[in-house]
């Protein structure tokens, strides 16, 4: 099969991922990207693995499971990694990124590569033959995912996912907002993250504003039943949950003073740097199906962005994703044809670093079959294995897509007291064993 072009379906972080690493073990890649001639609800370029949520790809510490999977992942090769990597900005302990030099970059690279071929249009069916890599994501063309829904049998199912706000940073009023990172923590000396305070009776007056604006109704493609996935859920609907549930969530208050009055204030919304020129910032924590003209009215009512210029308002959009337990294998092959590959998230793996993470173990995983090699899947104990094994061994009945966590992994052997220390002796554990599963499996 060396002599075959592999096809891989999709641009954003997976098929990127998986295309890069096809193409660096010497297979030729044909990927297929539908935008810009069509885009997605959420997607506004041509770019490829263009960020349409947040700009982090979430913590980079070694004691998170985040910053281990992204970790685990620059050790194996990751272009996606390593690309932003070059374009991160300030953000404390995360890794985030300038938006547009990120996907510019990684789209230079897959463009510029000779054993890559970029093809700018919609892929409608399944490709019969061949090696065939569907990493179309979460925002899969109807039908493109009329075409998988033919061919696992059962119905796709989906959640909603949500975009949070950017604001400029000269409309923010720093008589009331102060730069700082939690417990001090951040790269810049101020601090990293632009905080804007709240006392007990603006939270109260900013809750109530929430609850009571309109929220857009849902478009033609989404359905009357909305299912949030936990980890994203729109700050509207988790602030109906009770009246201090953002202030125990997006808007918790620890490890931050107020330099006005040197005490916690109430509650704390905090802005994120979303541009490498630090002139845009993204509210964290702030996706939202709310109306844009009520977007502005209710989001100004936080200290400090009384004046605010949005330059992007929130919106939320259907998310699309297989019952992967029930249908694919850990090394991401559909059961029913072995020559089949599913990454990202419509394989139900959540997270910017957890869908880079499939693109990987596709992509190397196609070329191990193109060579006449036995697919492989990372070792259980390392995240890129924990991750793969929940979303191919969960409850198929009440399976979601799954993002990195240490929850996942297996025990650790003998009893280790504190948060960090375990942490830090599961990113060990990991990356021992990932070494040495790579040198049995590059032998």
């Amino acid at each position: 099969m060396l002599n075959q072009e592999i096809v891989v379906v999709g641009g954003g972080l997976a098929g990127s991922e998986a295309a890069w690493q096809l193409a660096q073990r010497g297979l030729a890649v044909r990927l297929y990207e539908m935008r810009p001639a069509q885009l997605t609800p959420a997607h506004t370029t041509g770019q490829l693995a263009e960020l349409v949520c947040s700009n982090s790809l979430g913590s980079d510490l070694l004691n998170r499971a985040s910053g281990l999977l992204k970790e685990e992942l620059r050790r194996v090769g990751s272009l996606v990694i390593a690309a932003a990597d070059a374009h991160r900005v300030p953000a404390g302990s995360a890794l985030a990124v300038d938006r547009e030099g990120f996907a510019a970059e990684i789209t230079r690279r897959i463009t510029a590569h000779p054993r890559i071929t970029l093809v700018r249009q919609e892929m409608t069916e399944i490709p019969a033959e061949g090696i065939v890599i569907v990493a179309s994501g979460p925002l899969t063309s109807a039908r493109l995912a009329k075409a998988i829904q033919s061919l696992t049998g059962s119905e796709s199912l989906y959640f909603y996912d949500a975009i949070a706000p950017v604001v400029e940073m000269e409309s923010i009023d720093f008589t009331k907002a102060f730069r700082a990172s939690r417990y001090g923590r951040g790269e810049m000396e101020a601090g990293d993250y632009i905080n804007c305070p709240f006392n007990r009776e603006e939270y109260a007056r900013f809750v109530a504003a929430l609850l009571a604006a309109e929220r857009v109704h849902l478009r033609d493609f989404e359905r009357d039943d909305p299912h949030f996935f936990e980890a994203c859920l729109p700050v509207e609907v988790l602030g109906a949950r009770g009246h201090d549930a953002l202030a125990f969530g997006p808007l918790r208050p620890v490890g931050l003073r107020d330099p006005r009055t040197g005490r916690r204030p109430y509650a704390v919304a905090q802005l994120r740097q979303d541009n490498a020129a630090g002139t845009l910032y993204n509210l964290v924590g702030f996706q939202t199906n709310l109306k844009y003209g009520e977007q502005a009215r209710v989001f100004r009512l936080i200290p400090g962005l009384e004046k605010a210029r949005f330059v992007r308002y929130g919106s939320m959009h259907r998310n699309t994703y297989l019952n992967a337990p029930a249908l694919l294998k850990a090394t991401l092959q559909f059961k029913g044809r072995p020559t089949l590959f599913f990454a990202g998230q419509v394989a139900g793996l959540e997270g910017y670093a957890g869908n880079v993470a499939g693109g990987w173990l596709a992509g190397t995983n196609a070329a191990r079959l193109a060579r006449g090699q036995a697919p492989v899947t990372p070792p259980p104990t390392t995240m890129m294995g924990a991750l793969v094994h929940y979303i191919t061994h969960a409850a198929p009945e009440s399976f979601q897509p799954m993002k990195a966590n240490f929850g996942i992994l297996p025990p650790l052997e003998g009893r280790i007291r504190g948060k960090r220390a375990r942490g830090a002796a599961r990113a060990r554990r990991a990356l021992e064993e990932l070494e040495e599963w790579r040198g049995e499996i590059e032998r």
